[in-house]
Parts: structure tokens; C-alpha cells; sequence
């Protein structure tokens, strides 16, 4: 397990990253590695790792200084968007190959677990929840 300091650490780098992603590639890039990648991961470890978790309001803290609240609402809203597109897309692919049998069973996308994609829709939440409160608790 990776020490405390050690994780401030690796949130602080990629938050540094994120910032050049954000001067050469955009407000979109820089957000959805930050956030989409890097908070989502740090989240799910945090809900398994003492060590991650205390370190969780730091990091929070330096993304929403990193991005307007404008910005922040306005890349959830479309993450959230882009997760149902693609979401009902895979449901149709799998709902054609099922009617058309006609790829193989080894060649099937082996979808999430419904257990797997109900904590990632729970962590997304709660980074959502975290990212949009007027105020950060201090507890």
C-alpha cells in the first residue's frame, strides 16, 4: 500500500498533468482525464483503502480550484450524457447479436457486471455530489 504522502503526491502530478493536457488539448481533455480517469479511480480506491480515502478531500478540493463550478456542472452534465448513449448502444449491439446469433461466442464484448457498473454509478455520484456542494465539509 502506498503511504499517505506518496498519494498526495500522485494527485498533485496529476493534477499538474492535467493542467498541461488543459493548455494543449483543451478544457474537455484535461477534464475528463482528471476527473473522468483519475478522481474516478482515486474514488474506487478510496472505498477499499483507509490511505485513499483521507487524501480524497485534498485531491477534491484541487480539482474544483482547477475548474470553474460553471465548467465542473457543465463536463458532468455531459459525461452523464455520453454514459447513457453509450450505455443504450451496448444494450443494442447486444440485443442485435442476440437476435442475429451471428457472432461468435468468444467473440462477444463481455459486458460489465451489473455489481461493477453500480459502484462506478455510485462513485460518479458521489465525485458529482462532492464536486458540486456550495461548500466542502471540514469533518
Amino acid at each position: 500500500m502506498t503511504e499517505p504522502r506518496k498519494l498526495h503526491e500522485l494527485w498533485m502530478e496529476q493534477c499538474e498533468a492535467a493542467g498541461a493536457i488543459k493548455e494543449r488539448y483543451g478544457l474537455k481533455a484535461a477534464f475528463d482525464y482528471l476527473v473522468g480517469e483519475k478522481l474516478l479511480n482515486f474514488t474506487e480506491a478510496a472505498s477499499e483503502h483507509r490511505a485513499f480515502a483521507q487524501e480524497l478531500p485534498r485531491f477534491v478540493s484541487a480539482v474544483r480550484q482547477m475548474f470553474s463550478a460553471e465548467e465542473i456542472a457543465a463536463h458532468l452534465s455531459r459525461i452523464e450524457h455520453e454514459q447513457r448513449v453509450f450505455e443504450h448502444d451496448q444494450r443494442e449491439i447486444e440485443r442485435e447479436q442476440r437476435e442475429n446469433n451471428d457472432v461468435a461466442e468468444e467473440e462477444a464484448a463481455i459486458p460489465e457486471s451489473p455489481k461493477r457498473k453500480k459502484a462506478r454509478a455510485q462513485q460518479f455520484a458521489m465525485i458529482k455530489e462532492l464536486l458540486t456542494a456550495p461548500v466542502l465539509g471540514t469533518s
